[in-house]
């Protein structure tokens, strides 16, 4: 039997995203990266004229707020609907405004506890993929395949480079490895949920390893937990 959720998580850059998108799409279940609840946040936040950080504002907006994530309806890209409140903002959760802020916003004890139920609304429903930095440990403990991504900094930190770069983006490789070291901190020293391992996931590094690697390794390991008369598709 297949497992009814995958908690994926990992730092920046890790590679989790373009995983968690692989096995979704290889086992027909929904793809959920939890970062986009903290961006429907900040997007609505700084919407309502809020200037940022304002932790207050911004938890009373969590608490209030209802973002559901669903199958896409459009073909234009994306992955899934963002839905808050019953209106679409799947496009413009990604938003440079919205880039600059979410990490400030992510950070807020409040947010996190309230967006963590939702997280967990979705997850409970089955048949999903959920990526983050606190799946396995906070938001779905109970999931019965975890996942724990990882990567050097520097390795990250080349990887995100060459994503700038491919867009065009004119920034040098010093500002992003700062940059990257400094979201590391932010996400393994605060004091809500911080980035670690569960202790019952399966821990991946990888560096010098493509996506495809990667994503046939987690397969096995899958295989590995079915009983022998059931397949993956």
């Amino acid at each position: 039997m297949l497992p009814s959720a995958i908690a994926i998580d990992g730092p920046a850059a890790s590679g989790k995203t373009t995983l968690a998108i692989k096995l979704a799409q290889h086992l027909d279940y929904l793809y959920f990266d939890t970062g986009v609840m903290y961006r429907g946040i900040t997007l609505i936040a700084l919407a309502g004229g809020a200037t940022l950080p304002d932790e207050s504002h911004c938890v009373a907006l969590a608490e209030s707020s209802h973002i559901d994530v669903r199958p896409p309806s459009l073909e234009d890209g994306r992955l899934f609907d963002v839905l808050i409140n019953g209106e679409d903002h799947t496009l413009n959760i990604r938003l440079p405004e919205v880039d600059a802020n979410v990490s400030v916003v992510s950070a807020y004890a409040g947010v996190r506890k309230a967006l963590t139920e939702q997280q967990r609304r979705i997850g409970r429903q089955g048949r999903v993929v959920m990526v983050g930095r606190d799946i396995g440990t906070v938001v779905l403990p109970e999931a019965d395949f975890k996942i724990f991504l990882d990567a050097s900094v520097e390795e990250r930190a080349r990887r995100r480079y060459l994503e700038c770069i491919q867009r065009g983006d004119e920034i040098d490789f010093d500002t992003v490895l700062a940059s990257m070291k400094n979201r590391d901190t932010i996400d393994s020293n605060r004091t809500v949920a911080p980035l670690k391992p569960a202790a019952d996931a399966f821990r991946i590094n990888s560096d010098g390893k493509t996506a495809e690697q990667i994503f046939s390794q987690v397969v096995v390991m899958l295989e590995k937990q079915q009983p022998e008369n059931s397949e993956l598709s």
